[in-house]
């Protein structure tokens, strides 16, 4: 499958794309090299204003274990 024009110029490649029931009519899993190029791919496609969109960052399992290792100071409010 060819990528659209705005996904190949910025690195990015279609990994899959699926139709769907429920709240979302389509799926696309498309994987760049950066947050801010799928964030420009983002902002351009909503321009557009044809499409509604949402991004979900995914993360690999080697990614995950490298966050479990990080400190993290958090508290709740009121504790």
């Amino acid at each position: 499958m060819r990528p659209p024009a705005s996904t190949a110029g910025l690195g990015g490649t279609v990994e899959a794309l699926c139709f769907a029931f429920g709240e979302d009519d389509f799926v696309g899993i498309i994987d760049f090299p950066d947050p801010v190029s799928m964030a420009a791919v983002g902002l351009g496609v909503k321009a557009g204003g044809a499409l509604r969109t949402r991004a979900t960052p995914l993360l690999t399992a080697e990614e995950i274990d490298e966050a479990t290792r990080r400190q993290v100071g958090f508290r709740p409010p009121g504790a």
